[in-house]
């Protein structure tokens, strides 16, 4: 059984590739489950919020589960296979748990892979690589500008408490994310798309994306996705992309934002171009790992700007 996450900063694109590769056929799907996060928690740490809690020691040590994620898996095991059965309390048991529990909901559809799709789990990539065996993660990267912007307008349009926070909160994660992302860029298991590209150059993104997944990129794609990626009605935001067919991107930071907001965060973000660019040039090597010299991305951004806008 072929398991892939598809992970990445929210409102980064990850429902469109989602849903792209559940119109692949003998692929299932399902909508967000948050699982890890549930399971390990500290997800505010882990950003690197500054207002962030601490776990308590028994969590932070990894003997137990949170709460929430045995009960999500008993959720989701009442919700897929109609089971009713007490959940561990353990990490390990309950993720082994949550790992056949899709294996064997895949296998009875007549599916050789299955798509999880949470953006938070870009966080817990390396406890679903300890515990998920050959796991492959599809990364997507977009435009920070543009990411910030969109997590902006859905938080008014349709506020939830997973887009709270304000500009200076998104794009300080959205660096975040980048620097995690950008560490897996070549490695074992992962790939790294940004949305972009798959815009621009579908063919060829598609192509390199099924190789990386040992899909035939020959095969057509149905029509719409074979599984729900979504609850449209809970979760309106994500409406557009829900068919899985791959359009251009609305830009909406000239519309949102004033000058001065704008030159801060531009100011702040790290540069896309040259993190763009670092992707494209790894896939044209054809193992995605760096081939020139690499740089960090604080130097892409320019301190202080942070304070300034304070003032």
């Amino acid at each position: 059984m072929k398991r892939i996450f598809v992970v990445g900063c929210p409102r980064s694109g990850t429902t469109i590739v989602q849903a792209l590769l559940a119109r692949y056929p003998g692929v299932l799907t399902l909508p967000e489950t948050a699982f890890f996060e549930s399971v390990f928690g500290g997800i505010g740490q882990r950003w690197q919020d500054p207002d962030a809690r601490r776990d308590p020691w028994y969590q932070r040590h990894g003997l137990f589960a949170r709460s929430h994620g045995p009960r999500r898996l008993r959720r989701l095991e009442s919700e897929l296979l109609g089971l009713s059965q007490a959940p561990p309390w353990r990490i390990e048991p309950c993720i082994r748990r949550f790992v056949q529990l899709l294996d064997e909901v895949a296998s009875s559809q007549g599916c050789e892979a299955w798509v999880e799709k949470t953006p938070n789990h870009v966080m817990y990539v390396d406890e679903i690589t300890r515990h998920v065996p050959d796991a492959h993660f599809v990364h997507v990267l977009r435009n920070g500008e543009d990411v910030v912007a969109s997590v902006v307008d859905a938080d008014l349009i349709h506020p939830t408490h997973a887009f709270h926070g304000g500009v200076r909160h998104w794009v300080r994660r959205w660096n975040r994310v980048m620097d995690l992302q950008l560490a897996q860029l070549g490695g074992a298991g992962h790939y790294v798309l940004c949305l972009e590209d798959l815009v621009e150059q579908f063919d060829r993104q598609w192509t390199r994306l099924c190789a990386f997944l040992d899909f035939d990129p020959s095969l057509p794609l149905a029509t719409v996705p074979h599984n729900a990626v979504a609850d449209a009605a809970a979760e309106p935001w994500k409406h557009n992309a829900l068919s899985g067919v791959v359009r251009p991107t609305l830009r909406k930071s000239e519309n949102l934002f004033g000058p001065r907001t704008l030159e801060w965060m531009r100011s702040s973000l790290a540069s896309y171009d040259d993190i763009r660019a670092r992707v494209v040039h790894a896939q044209e090597c054809g193992t995605q790992r760096p081939c020139a010299a690499t740089f960090a991305l604080a130097e892409t951004r320019t301190p202080g700007r942070d304070r300034a806008f304070a003032a």
